[in-house]
């Protein structure tokens, strides 16, 4: 589950974004996601209602966390959207303040559009609910575009993102969790995860086989691709 680990684990964690079929939920579970997502942004070409979402996840397994991506969304779409989809985690991908989102008691995903010159230890600082940080590429609008972000950005994070005693002292909790996201596919998430080693990885663009259409076979090729980078990663072999 996403939403109840606080500290980074040495198993990559795997959220399959942008679900609209009941297929492609059961094929991200049986492929050992971790997390499904769904889009309640309307102009989203991925975009499900709340209904759609309660019904998609209806029948997870209690391992599987469903996450609603929200952007700018009011607080009674948000109340809505979390009476009427059970254990969901709230991801928000807009201009939230950190009072919109700490507002619910929950924890949350806080999405970072990646670029030069942002100073990402100061942008966790105001979000201390969030059970991790989501970084993506930027984007002209609100969302992911599907594109891959500068990973040398990450290359010399601050001690926080890494070791808990600096974290507490400069944060007063624990290690922040970070998600990769942006552009991934089973081609290049063994470099990603090598490279950044990131608590979670998040695609949604990279299973799909036209704009929006998700496929089993990409979602399982995906979480291979991960579990094989957690194994060489082990091994010492990356």
């Amino acid at each position: 589950m996403l939403g109840e680990a606080i500290n980074p684990m040495p198993r990559t964690r795997i959220k399959i974004c942008g679900l609209r079929e009941a297929e492609h939920v059961a094929a991200a579970v049986d492929a050992g996601a971790d997390a499904v997502g769904f889009v309640l942004y309307e102009p989203s070409v991925r975009a499900v209602t709340v209904a759609d979402a309660a019904r998609l996840s209806r029948n997870l397994p209690e391992h599987v966390t469903p996450v609603l991506l929200v952007v700018n969304a009011t607080a009674r779409a948000i109340e809505h959207a979390l009476a009427t989809v059970p254990r969901a985690l709230l991801q928000f991908h807009g201009d939230e303040t950190p009072a919109d989102c700490d507002r619910w008691g929950l924890p949350y995903l806080r999405a970072v559009p990646m670029q030069a010159g942002l100073d990402l230890l100061n942008f966790a600082q105001p979000f201390k609910n969030a059970c991790a940080l989501l970084l993506d590429a930027p984007v002209d609008g609100y969302g992911g575009g599907g594109k891959v972000f500068d990973w040398s950005l990450l290359s010399s994070l601050p001690p926080a993102f890494a070791s808990p005693d600096a974290a507490r002292a400069a944060l007063g909790r624990a290690p922040i969790p970070l998600v990769l996201s942006g552009g991934l596919r089973a081609a290049n998430v063994t470099d990603g995860i090598t490279r950044v080693r990131p608590w979670a990885v998040d695609v949604s663009s990279g299973v799909e086989v036209s704009r929006g259409v998700k496929d089993a076979n990409l979602i399982r090729q995906f979480c291979e691709a991960v579990r094989a980078a957690d194994a060489a990663v082990a091994h010492g072999q990356a």
